[in-house]
């Protein structure tokens, strides 16, 4: 584990291999462990650099800076501290969010996008339907204020294991989960966790309307589980309007959490795109 400072924040990342930089970046509820399946491998050919995001894991937690605009440029200044112009980014969930958003306002940091088990966050609000409500509820409930501090503050575990057994399909090690609970125990970490939720609306939302019809250059590969809530979308079509080259597949056998349900599909698509 080190630490960089950037954009005013301490942020800790794990690194290793050596070659082309690639930036793994996580989602709610996690952290830099999530990739822990693909390091090894993905190494062998990169330079492979894995950060706890603002407001998550060991990286600070400020009152402020938790829209999407503000971490992408914590990472943007992350890989020139680290002595690099250019990196292949994967995300997941709020990670791909962060990417997405980095890749529209530094579109020269990044070669190739991987986004998994997202679409925009602009096509979340627009398709806000009481099916997808149903499967992401969780949205507008850390939306609100204090509330969600609230109620899973009295009990984070049971909180977050709640949704991590309903988000995946293949059962995520209990060890795992434990990992994630004692990040989220630390004093901070929920309400910095929510408040990247709330950042989605107005802020997010209103940087994505201005950026509306520019679509990025970079290729971009998108990844989803057979039982995600992206089940009902086609995610690949939906991309083709915010992004010049798409393509896409769906991981068999899995729900949200794909590099630690599926890693060893997750890894065959993401070499047949990084190739």
């Amino acid at each position: 584990m080190a630490i960089a400072t950037v954009n005013g924040i301490r942020m800790y990342y794990r690194s290793s291999g050596s070659g082309p930089l690639l930036v793994l970046l996580h989602g709610w509820p996690q952290t830099g462990h999530c990739w822990r399946h693909l390091v090894g491998p993905l190494s062998r050919a990169y330079t492979v650099v894995v950060p706890d995001l603002r407001g998550y894991g060991r990286s600070d937690m400020p009152r402020d800076g938790h829209d999407k605009r503000t971490k992408a440029e914590d990472l943007h200044q992350l890989i020139g501290r680290l002595g690099h112009e250019k990196a292949t980014v994967i995300g997941h969930d709020r990670g791909a969010r962060v990417a997405h958003r980095w890749a529209l306002d530094h579109p020269g940091d990044i070669e190739r996008l991987a986004v998994m088990d997202i679409i925009p966050t602009r096509e979340m609000w627009r398709r806000m339907d009481a099916d997808l409500a149903r499967g992401t509820w969780h949205w507008l409930f850390h939306l609100q204020p204090d509330l969600p501090e609230l109620l899973a503050g009295a009990n984070p575990g049971a909180y977050l294991r709640f949704l991590i057994d309903n988000w995946s399909y293949a059962p995520l090690p209990e060890e795992d989960i434990a990992e994630y609970v004692r990040a989220f125990e630390r004093p901070g970490a929920l309400r910095a966790g929510f408040d990247d939720y709330r950042a989605a609306f107005p802020v997010d939302a209103a940087h994505d309307d201005a950026d509306h019809g520019r679509k990025l250059t970079m290729p971009l590969l998108a990844l989803w589980g057979e039982h995600s809530f992206l089940q009902t979308i086609d995610a690949v079509e939906v991309w083709r309007d915010y992004a010049e080259d798409v393509t896409g597949a769906m991981i068999e056998d899995c729900g949200h959490f794909l590099a630690e349900e599926r890693p060893e599909a997750v890894l065959e698509h993401l070499g047949a795109f990084l190739a």
